[in-house]
């Protein structure tokens, strides 16, 4: 086919994806093209700023972009006019305008267009209305990565002077790590108090013709709430005598409705998902990380193969602080709920929410499907797991915000016993479900107690005693942070913004700072040691005040209303001399032990290297004599000397490689035998016959456990059994 001579206008996006989704929808007179994320950005290898030139950033191409690059400068040359259609955050500012610069356009030569969906109406209304580069979102974005920069080029590598080796901090980082460490020693220092309840179990007496099984309400739970006419806290009753006694002072005693309240309550719907509460909500109900549910977002943002319509963008822009729904979308909303739940679910006007998020700063929509009319389970068979689960969710919390309050009656009944003690029960009864018809809210509290179903009750009532019982409890300390519960707390502080939450865990986890299992985020001995050490010398970078200042003020940048230049030098100027400083002062981290030099018998320290804590001749580097530590290393280390060299016969010591620990022969590199450590976890529960063990997948990183007669068993499980491990198998490798 013969190529049109007409020049054509290129547009850029960041991500092949994206381009597909986009090309549909534009004519021939259009080539859609990626540039595959970042052209240009802050070298690795050096800092990259001139602090004595006004903070000038040094930008340079990474290798791997140089030859899309050359490649867009080409398509630039030869068509009529560039529009540059990166993301309409900062972040997308910031690559639209290294574009601009490094394809040499000139303000007559490139348009930039946003956008908050890929569809056909908002790409053809973000042509209609193009504008320039956004010099201060570029400004603000500039000032946030610079600013990140100085700290973590600054106060890295005197964590590795101080401490040891490969340890990193951040403004963010590091204040999040403080949050996670903080609740840890929370935690330890938590001292639990006993308390006891007291609960009745009680029963309406029903006349003898009437029985439970005939459809009337059967027993319900009452619990002590008043002594003397005073409602008791939950610790009132402190200990087993006191709880016994109660007990004892209530035999024989009648049982009666004193009083009954009954009022209406209505539960309204959550608002619509913003950044953070998608990925507190996916969190709690699908089990997804942070980054996992933004990297699922992604794909459904821009675009997703739907048979003969081709690639669609089912959801809007993922990256938003912003409650609010488009007008399209409410009248979508009102359609579907119609069709499919009724009249009775439609609202009369559509429901408005405001935006509480701490630094809120985006303009634009909520996420939500860029059409409900396109229902989850009718699109199903062309997502994946993950994405059919995030859609599903995304959807019904839209539809769910413009859905009728939910409607209790709840009831309080006050039960006297004849004697100072009275008792309580509490019910809630459906009377209309409105929004929880499609969805409703996870959270990260747990309640100690549920609201029955109580049975119809009069005041004077008698009532029958079935049985009464002291329960013991125990105060527990707030939980661990999971990613929902931190994330939140990160938004509350005003510490980073949406698209920094998932990137900030991830970073903590894969310093190995934080640990997570079964959801929950636990500091390593490592994450405590840096969070004390900038605790004590820099305490502002950590100071979670601090942090969300200077998102105000990089806010302020985006407004036009401040220079970013002045914020980063009354910023970088006392801290860099703070830095010097410390140099020179801070002594490095160690911890004298007890045990002696197995090489020259000298004292020995605690330090920290690459794979965690040992034990180091004093006199390092003149004798580098060192002992484990860690106690997973000490059982390691002792089973070695039980075994052999395969090759030699020599004796083994533990080694430390890419993909773990495994076994070496003490005479490397004279020879290089070598053995792996098998750990065994307790029979296969599927086949009865193997062993389950740990291996690691996805080049060595993630630790699965699966039964050793693979493939005769093909037994798998992502969580590790909760047998202790048996032994450590020592095989020839």
């Amino acid at each position: 086919m013969a190529k049109s001579s007409k020049a054509k206008s290129l547009v850029i996006v960041e991500s092949p994806t994206k381009a597909k989704t986009i090309n549909k929808f534009l004519g021939s007179d259009y080539v859609v093209e990626s540039s595959f994320g970042h052209v240009r950005d802050l070298p690795k290898s050096k800092i990259g700023i001139d602090v004595e030139n006004n903070f000038e950033p040094k930008y340079v191409v990474p290798t791997k972009a140089k030859a899309r690059v050359a490649e867009l400068k080409k398509l630039a040359k030869s068509a009529s006019k560039v529009i540059l259609a990166t993301d309409e955050d900062r972040e997308g500012e910031a690559i639209a305008w290294h574009l601009q610069s490094l394809l040499d356009l000139a303000d007559n030569k490139y348009e930039r267009i946003v956008f908050h969906e890929i569809t056909q109406d908002a790409i053809e209304q973000a042509l209609e209305h193009p504008r320039k580069i956004d010099s201060r979102l570029v400004d603000a974005q500039q000032a946030r990565r610079i600013l990140d920069r100085l700290v973590g080029y600054n106060l890295s590598p005197l964590l590795w002077i101080k401490i040891r080796y490969g340890l990193s901090a951040g403004r963010v980082q590091s204040a999040a790590l403080r949050l996670i460490v903080e609740r840890e020693r929370e935690i330890e220092k938590f001292n639990p108090q006993e308390y006891w309840s007291i609960t009745a179990e009680l029963e309406k007496n029903l006349p003898a013709h009437q029985t439970e099984s005939s459809g009337a309400v059967g027993s319900f739970n009452a619990r002590l709430n008043k002594i003397d006419g005073k409602t008791i806290d939950k610790l009132a009753i402190k200990n087993e005598a006191e709880a016994k006694e109660i007990v004892q002072t209530l035999q024989g005693v009648k049982w009666q409705v004193e009083n009954i309240e009954t009022k209406s309550v209505v539960r309204n719907p959550s608002p619509p998902f913003t950044t953070s509460t998608l990925q507190q909500e996916a969190n709690r109900k699908l089990n997804f990380s942070g980054k996992q549910t933004m990297m699922v977002a992604q794909q459904l943002y821009e675009g997703i193969e739907l048979g003969s319509e081709g690639s669609i963008g089912l959801i809007t822009y993922m990256r938003t602080d912003s409650v609010n729904l488009s007008t399209l979308a409410l009248n979508q909303a009102k359609e579907v709920i119609a069709e499919s739940f009724g009249k009775k679910y439609v609202l009369d006007a559509p429901r408005a929410f405001k935006t509480k998020s701490k630094g809120a700063q985006e303009a634009h929509e909520a996420i939500r499907p860029t059409s409900l009319l396109r229902k989850p389970e009718d699109i199903k068979s062309f997502l994946d797991a993950k994405q059919f689960k995030l859609y599903d969710l995304i959807w019904k919390r839209t539809v769910a915000t413009q859905m009728p309050e939910a409607q209790f009656k709840a009831t309080s009944v006050d039960i006297s016993t004849g004697t100072k003690y009275t008792f309580r029960a509490t019910g809630q009864v459906l009377i209309f479900d409105g929004f929880l018809k499609v969805y409703f809210e996870s959270t990260d509290d747990l309640s100690e107690e549920e609201e029955g179903i109580l049975p119809e009750l009069s005041v004077n009532e008698i009532l029958k005693l079935l049985e009464l019982a002291p329960n013991q409890h125990f105060t527990e300390p707030k939980p661990r942070y999971t990613d929902a519960s931190l994330i939140k707390a990160l938004e509350e502080f005003g510490i980073g913004r949406p698209s920094t939450y998932a990137p900030t865990i991830g970073t903590l986890i894969e310093r190995e700072y934080v640990t997570r299992d079964q959801k929950k985020l636990t500091p390593t001995e490592v994450g405590i040691l840096v969070t004390d050490f900038l605790k004590e010398h820099f305490a502002d970078i950590v100071d979670y005040q601090f942090t969300a200042h200077m998102e105000e003020e990089l806010d302020e940048i985006a407004e036009g209303n401040r220079e970013w230049q002045p914020i980063i030098r009354d910023f970088y100027n006392p801290f860099s001399k703070k830095v010097e400083e410390k140099k020179e002062t801070i002594e490095k981290l160690t911890e004298p032990i007890t045990d002696k030099c197995p090489l020259c018998g000298s004292s020995m320290v605690a330090k920290f290297g690459r794979f965690g804590k040992f034990g180091a001749c004093e006199k390092y580097p003149e004798c580098k004599g060192r002992i484990p530590l860690e106690k997973e290393e000490i059982e390691l280390a002792s089973y070695a000397k039980t075994i052999h060299c395969p090759e030699c016969g020599g004796e083994m010591i533990v080694r430390k490689g890419r993909f773990g620990s495994f076994l070496g022969c003490a005479k490397y590199p004279e020879c290089k035998g070598i053995a792996k450590i098998e750990k065994k976890f307790g029979p296969c529960p599927e086949c009865h016959q193997g062993t389950i063990v740990e291996k690691r997948g996805g080049k060595g990183k993630r630790i699965f456990y699966a039964c050793n007669r693979y493939p005769d068993c093909k037994y798998i499980a992502k969580k590790k059994p909760e047998t202790a491990m048996a032994d450590n198998n020592i095989t020839k490798s």
